[in-house]
């Protein structure tokens, strides 16, 4: 399956990337980045690994550190995934 990121997941990529350099330093945006892409390889293989949403179809959280978390919708029909948003500490407002 093919991976899309949304507008808000990219916006808040970005977010989380500015986070971790300004209070972290560049060595914690590369692990950032490096768990990142692998949670996004294991999605890819396995679009069902982590859990779907009790409210919303086809929707599942997936966990890329403790402290964030990305949302990504499965199409199957399309063989698409969509990431919705990343959430954690550095994307609240």
């Amino acid at each position: 399956m093919e991976i899309a990121w949304s507008n808000q997941a990219r916006k808040d990529y970005y977010k989380v990337l500015d986070y971790l350099h300004e209070n972290w330093g560049l060595n914690e945006v590369k692990n950032f980045v490096d768990k990142t892409e692998e949670v996004l390889g294991v999605i890819k293989k396995h679009p069902k690994t982590f859990v779907e949403s009790p409210r919303k179809r086809n929707v599942r959280k997936g966990f890329v550190t403790k402290h964030n978390s990305l949302f990504y919708k499965v199409k199957p029909y399309k063989k698409e995934i969509i990431l919705l948003t990343f959430w954690g500490q550095s994307t609240k407002p």
